[in-house]
């Protein structure tokens, strides 16, 4: 028996976090050219680092630097953020118990709350996963240019957020088992830079540089909850498992266990290397835009010079390469399983011969390109990256709250229906997963004196949201069933050990 075999999220006969059970069988893969249809290529060990690859980008490793305004408050914002997103983990796989086919936030949209709602998400979900890509490549600039373009010409740094971006798309398109190979090495490699920090990072903290707390100027409420918008960030990712179900192998099983094993595993390392990190240099250095590149002059910091900082460097351009590798499959699959019921044009439902939605994979990298150029004309690297990561952060919070609100609507449903094990415990973390999902909205805002920059996250996400009315005017008339809605009886026996 495995340990979560032991953990108490298993799903109970009605879907909640309780008891053991036999999976339900593997709902069809697609076809590949050939007329094949292949088991899902992803096992445990790779679905996990799909989702940690996801999680642990550049978000994490230029977090600093975009919280350095709020000063060391911005950990408490961290931890607040970390409730939400192991709430969200744990809804997310139970959700996939119930619901083992592919889509994630936006199949959970439409079969609880029906087709127009289903579309709204599964387009703001796309958004998120292209957005975030072009957020991911403005970081992942910040560690590259350590050794290239040191002087930060806009040009240069455009290109090499577009190099970025264009490496991943390629590997994507030769086929999902590169795609997994290459996703689990990357993830390994780039605990290096975390480890160093959460490790030895701890004994050079000096306790004067958590003072002053809060350097924002605003209130402690105020600075948390700002500070913890961008934290979400960090986050994002925890649901790809579910999202690329069709490619893990029996997913009732291993995509719950690689959603909370990724998630949680995110957590432990995030929590102790961002102390090190705010422990080793104070929040006024951090802010100063020679630190873009935090966790390499946290390691100067603690061992002297610069090669310390360069290895550091070179974990996270790895890293960040990990993160766009797993994105970008994410960008295509979710449009794929879309395409399918109708809900999106059916170019996105193309399988090449390779077997990858090819059209996804080069669409969503065009524009993610299209968002690295537009926002980097007339402002800096630091303002990009921020008023990136919060319109993410809206376009994926949105989806996470219908999430919760469908795991919300089924288990009182299962109620109604009979007794119902672990009620309160699963409304309750449905409960706190919707909490901070509305919290993560209400926060998304710039800091700044111009109106535009304030409010620049809610004007891209509105933007683009309207986009996709004619999208779903022409697509309704091609809508397909929903997926089902199933339950899992429970077993007594130890067949999923």
């Amino acid at each position: 028996m495995s340990l979560l075999d032991r953990t108490p999220f298993h799903r109970d006969t009605r879907g909640g976090f309780a008891g053991k059970e036999t999976p339900p069988p593997r709902p069809t893969d697609r076809p590949v050219p050939g007329g094949e249809t292949p088991a899902g290529q992803l096992r445990l060990p790779s679905a996990t680092a799909l989702v940690m690859g996801s999680i642990i980008g550049v978000g994490v490793f230029s977090l600093p630097y975009a919280v350095a305004s709020y000063g060391p408050i911005s950990l408490v914002a961290m931890a607040v953020a970390t409730v939400g997103a192991v709430a969200l983990a744990l809804v997310f796989a139970v959700l996939a118990r119930r619901m083992p086919a592919g889509g994630g936030p936006y199949a959970y949209a439409r079969a609880a709350f029906g087709d127009g709602w289903g579309f709204s998400q599964a387009w703001l979900y796309w958004i998120t996963a292209w957005a975030g890509n072009a957020a991911i490549a403005v970081g992942w600039v910040f560690y590259v240019e350590t050794f290239l373009n040191e002087g930060g010409a806009t040009g240069w740094s455009i290109v090499i957020a577009l190099t970025g971006l264009w490496i991943p798309a390629a590997i994507n398109l030769t086929g999902v088992r590169s795609m997994g190979v290459f996703q689990l090495w990357t993830t390994v490699l780039k605990f290096v830079p975390l480890a160093l920090m959460a490790t030895a990072g701890l004994f050079f903290i000096k306790a004067g540089n958590f003072t002053p707390w809060n350097t924002s100027g605003e209130t402690s409420i105020s600075a948390i909850g700002g500070a913890m918008a961008i934290c979400l960030f960090s986050y994002l990712g925890l649901e790809t498992a579910s999202v690329a179900a069709a490619q893990v192998r029996d997913p009732a099983r291993n995509v719950p266990r690689a959603t909370v094993l990724g998630t949680v595993g995110s957590a432990v390392v995030y929590l102790l290397s961002l102390v090190a990190v705010f422990g080793i240099l104070p929040a006024s250095a951090l802010a100063q835009d020679a630190n873009q590149a935090s966790y390499s002059a946290a390691a100067n910091e603690v061992f002297g010079g610069s090669v310390a900082g360069d290895i550091v460097a070179a974990a996270v351009i790895i890293s960040g390469i990990g993160a766009l590798n797993g994105w970008t499959m994410i960008c295509a699959e979710m449009p794929l399983a879309a395409a399918k019921e109708g809900l999106f044009p059916r170019l996105f439902g193309r399988i090449s011969r390779r077997g990858v939605p090819a059209v996804g994979i080069v669409a969503s990298a065009a524009l993610a390109s299209a968002a690295v150029v537009v926002s980097y004309l007339g402002t800096d690297g630091a303002t990009v990256f921020t008023t990136l990561v919060l319109m993410t952060g809206i376009t994926a919070a949105i989806p996470y709250a219908f999430s919760a609100l469908a795991q919300l609507k089924w288990r009182w449903q299962d109620h109604r229906r009979g007794p119902t094990p672990h009620l309160v415990l699963d409304l309750a973390v449905a409960v706190v997963a919707l909490v901070m999902s509305i919290a993560f909205v209400y926060y998304s805002r710039n800091t700044d004196n111009s109106w535009y920059v304030v409010w620049g996250p809610f004007l891209m996400t509105a933007a683009a949201a309207i986009l996709g009315v004619p999208v779903y005017l022409t697509q309704r008339r091609r809508l397909q069933a929903a997926a089902s809605v199933g339950t899992t009886p429970e077993t007594n026996d130890g067949s999923d050990s």
